[in-house]
This record gives structure tokens, C-alpha cells and sequence, in this order.
């Protein structure tokens, strides 16, 4: 597995109403593909995110939306960008995610975290918990999940779940990846040692090059070479031919979100729109280098909350990726 190249769609607030949602999920994911990201991502969550929308604005379940995206592109890989522990049975995860695989020929990556979205969890009576407990049942549930991802019967009596010789029929490899998403540099990054193929770093990127040494410190205590665990960056893209356009995009994106731009202080401005990469396609290139790749970093996440729907964005985005890890 390698994740250079990711293209998440984490907005379903299309023109056209419901009828539309997947209609133009398809036309992201095709688009894409043909403009050479490697992966698609989804969200895992039931609510929109505070930062994006209101929770009432559309959001699609996950893996049904994943299955769905299967058997209408032919090449990018699938994953949820990330699952939510707490929102399935391991055992069920582990299942459904190899499901899948089956169906999409062997592109199914398994994105996970502990879950942090309280809103979710209390209006669908599921536990949240302590932050603690997260990471708790996180560890407990990826002992279940990496056993039956590669083909092992899974025996697990622990303090959140249990197993009982649980196998997972049919598989169309037993390497299907895993990857790891956060920022937690002890308890996320030191599983993502244990059992990861990928992490997807969750931070501003002022922080990355503390991030990547803790993550070095990880693996060393796992007795782990640093070298094979896989790592990317999630960013907020804001691409236009036209840089005043971007500009003038982003300003209505943090609008949307509750924050006025022009209201805030120089610092609060460079607070609010850390993980922003806005300009033309050169100048998004330019900032990925610089502030990512250059870091250490090995590949590029991205969303385009305000405009990925539109034709010819995800071209554009493609572009600037392509031309960031080109050098």
C-alpha cells in the first residue's frame, strides 16, 4: 500500500438536493482518479463537523458510501478518513472493511481512531467516554481487527470486547492495510507503531517536524524501523486559476464555519487557517513542498470543502499534488 496521493470529500452539500448527493460523489471520485490521486476518502461520521457546516447539513454513512464508490471507479483505493472505534464492533469492522476489499477488487484501506465527536455519540446513545477509554478500547480493538484483517482467528477477552475464535471469510489478501489517523504523539502514534502500515498526522503544520521525531521515538520503543510506517498530511485545499478567487473562496468557507476573517487579529487570521493551502496551482505546490514534504512528510491528503463538486477543481488540486511531490 502507498498513500501519496489522497482525495477526501468530506462536504455532501450539493445544488440539487438529495437526489444529487452521490451522483456527484461518483463524478469527485472518477475525477480523481483520472487526475492521479491514489485514494478516495470518506468521513466517518453521522453529523457534519464543526468547521465545515452545521450538523444538520447532509452527511452519507461511510462504508455504505465506500461499497457504492467500489464498483464505480476501477483503480484508487477506498478508505474511511477515519473510521470512529467507538461507532462499531471491532469483529463487525473487521468485516466490513474486508468486505469491501471483495468487492473492490482489493483497494480497501482501513482508516481508524479512537473518536472524538461528542455530539454523535450521545444523540445515537453510543459511549463515549473518557478520552482515556477511547484509547483503550482503540488498543483492544485493533488487536481483534489486525488478527482477522490477515487471515488469524481472533481469541480476545478484555476489558471492552470479546471474541471467540472470530474469523473473517471471505479475504482477497491478507495484508489488507491499516491506517492510523491523529496527532496524540504517545498513545496514537505509539499503535500506529504497533500496528499501522500508514498514519495520517493530524496537526498544524508548524508541528510536524516535533510530530515525526516523536513518531521516530515510537517506533524505536517498538522496536520498529521508522522507515517502514508510512506517513501523510491532511490539508485544507483552496485552489483557483485565479489566486484572488481562492482568496476570496477561503473568506467564505470560514464564514460558513462562524469566523469573519476580517474581523480577527493577524495572529488569529494565521490561527484559524494553519492547515489552509490557497492560491493558484503553482503557489498550493509551492506551500505543500515547503511546509509538508520538505518536512519529512511522505504523501498529501486533501479535501476541497468549498468547490471539490465542481468541474475541473480536482483537476487543478491534482495538479498542484503532482507538481508538490515531483520536487
Amino acid at each position: 500500500m502507498t498513500i501519496r496521493m489522497g482525495y477526501q470529500i468530506p462536504n455532501f452539500s450539493y445544488p440539487g438536493g438529495p437526489a444529487q448527493i452521490f451522483p456527484t460523489v461518483i463524478a469527485q471520485a472518477r475525477a480523481a482518479e483520472a487526475a492521479g490521486f491514489d485514494t478516495v476518502l470518506l468521513m466517518d461520521h453521522f453529523y457534519q463537523l464543526p468547521g465545515i457546516g452545521k450538523p444538520d447539513e447532509p452527511m452519507l454513512e461511510c462504508y455504505t458510501a465506500l461499497g457504492a464508490l467500489a464498483t464505480a471507479t476501477e483503480r484508487v483505493q477506498l478508505s474511511a478518513l477515519v473510521t470512529g472505534n467507538t461507532y462499531r464492533n471491532p469483529a463487525i469492522l473487521a468485516k466490513t472493511v474486508t468486505t469491501l476489499d471483495v468487492v473492490s477488487g482489493g483497494r480497501a484501506v482501513l482508516g481508524i481512531g479512537a473518536g472524538w465527536y461528542a455530539l454523535e455519540h450521545n444523540a445515537f446513545g453510543l459511549e463515549f467516554g473518557t478520552f482515556t477509554d477511547r484509547f483503550d478500547r482503540l488498543a483492544e480493538a485493533l488487536d481483534i481487527i489486525a488478527s482477522m484483517l490477515h487471515g488469524e482467528h481472533s481469541t480476545h477477552d478484555g476489558a471492552r470486547y470479546r471474541t471467540d475464535d472470530a474469523f473473517n471469510e471471505p479475504r482477497v489478501r491478507d495484508n489488507l492495510p491499516i491506517m492510523l489517523g491523529g496527532g496524540g504523539e504517545k498513545k496514537t502514534f505509539g499503535l500506529a507503531a504497533r500496528y499501522a502500515d500508514h498514519l495520517n498526522i493530524i496537526c498544524d503544520p508548524a508541528d510536524l517536524p516535533r510530530k515525526l521525531d516523536a513518531l521516530a521515538a515510537r517506533c524505536d520503543e517498538a522496536g520498529r524501523d521508522r522507515a517502514t510506517l508510512e506517513t501523510s498530511f491532511l490539508t485544507f485545499v483552496i485552489v483557483d486559476e485565479d489566486e484572488q478567487n481562492a482568496r476570496r473562496l477561503q473568506r467564505e468557507i470560514v464564514l460558513n464555519s462562524g469566523t469573519d476573517l476580517d474581523t480577527l487579529s493577524e495572529e488569529q487570521r494565521a490561527q484559524a487557517t494553519a492547515r489552509h493551502f490557497v492560491g493558484t496551482p503553482d503557489q498550493v505546490a509551492e506551500q505543500l513542498r515547503t511546509r509538508v514534504l520538505d518536512v519529512g512528510v511522505d504523501g498529501v491528503l486533501l479535501n476541497l470543502v468549498g468547490n471539490g463538486h465542481q468541474p475541473g477543481t480536482i483537476e487543478l488540486a491534482g495538479a498542484a499534488v503532482s507538481a508538490a511531490l515531483a520536487g
